[in-house]
């Protein structure tokens, strides 16, 4: 048990991470009702994105100036693809059957990571990514807090604060509900709807660039493939918080962190269960949690029931 302020940390700064991400996919389903399977790959050209940004940046730029330069340079390089991928390949199918665009957007997903793989300079093998120098942060004797785990910390509520102000205080938020709660009287209320789903894909882009390069300051690197399976765990999360929920989308991060962090610890000290516990078996059960919260409140943690009208 002395482990287990270290592992909740852990898996806070995990959760904080996944929440980023899920915020692209709730804001998306919220407004038109996609499940954006490439906004995996969106992560990963943030990450890319960013690195470009920091190669161009002078010899003996300092981390603390090039961050926010390359949240910045990783953000265009996402909003861009994203912004595109809603123009050409998404809003085309908008009145199609929902299978068609589900089906596009894994398609995209796979393009994109492929474009990348075939014409990003020496993107076959991982490519290295600035990192945090310093020693971690001493919080308790038996708690440190990686610089990259603080980072997370401290800018995920930050951008998740501020979002919900944003929706909530301002004309383009409200105008985001209206689209999301009834997009034909949106429309004959005087709403561009084309521009608040752009608006939503933007911002959805620019948290998974933010999440994207805090995952590369942990890790030390990127690579083509990274935004499968954490896309695939984000949209977990927004499923788990509840799909159209932002604050869910980040409470639902959390839990499959937490989850995560204290099944590799703690899993393999159960009797009997010695084979299932540690890092191989953290994604099973993190699928494990998805699927017993849905079976006892299939909306999500944070998710409220909808009755279909009549």
């Amino acid at each position: 048990m002395h482990e287990l302020p270290q592992q909740l940390a852990n898996g806070l700064a995990l959760g904080a991470l996944y929440g980023l991400i899920a915020i692209g996919y709730t804001m998306v389903y919220g407004i038109v009702q996609l499940i954006n399977f490439a906004h995996g790959e969106i992560f990963m050209i943030g990450g890319f994105g960013a690195l470009t940004t920091y190669i161009m940046l002078p010899s003996g730029t300092t981390l603390l100036v090039a961050i926010p330069l390359m949240i910045i340079g990783g953000a265009i390089a996402s909003v861009a693809v994203a912004t595109a991928a809603e123009r050409f390949a998404y809003r085309p199918l908008r009145g199609a059957p929902r299978l068609a665009p589900l089906i596009t957007a894994i398609g995209l997903s796979i393009v994109l990571q492929q474009l990348v793989w075939g014409f990003y300079p020496d993107a076959k093998k991982p490519r290295s990514f600035p990192e945090f120098q310093g020693e971690s942060f001493k919080l308790l004797d038996n708690l440190y807090l990686q610089r990259a785990d603080a980072f997370v910390l401290v800018l995920a509520p930050l951008c998740m604060l501020a979002l919900g102000l944003f929706v909530a205080k301002s004309r383009s938020g409200r105008a985001m509900q209206a689209t999301a709660q009834d997009p034909d009287t949106a429309k004959l209320m005087g709403i561009n709807t084309d521009r608040i789903i752009v608006m939503a894909f933007a911002i959805g882009a620019a948290f998974a660039a933010v999440a994207s390069v805090a995952y590369g300051l942990d890790k030390g690197q990127i690579n083509f493939e990274m935004g499968f399976i954490l896309g695939l765990k984000a949209f977990t999360a927004a499923v788990l918080g509840g799909i159209g929920n932002i604050y869910g989308a980040m409470v639902g991060g959390v839990v499959l962190g937490l989850a995560e962090a204290l099944s590799i610890a703690y899993i393999e000290e159960i009797p009997g269960m010695e084979q299932l516990g540690g890092g191989a078996w953290a994604n099973v059960w993190a699928f494990v949690l998805l699927i017993v919260v849905l079976l006892v409140r299939p909306q999500g943690l944070l998710g409220e029931r909808v009755t279909d009208r009549a």
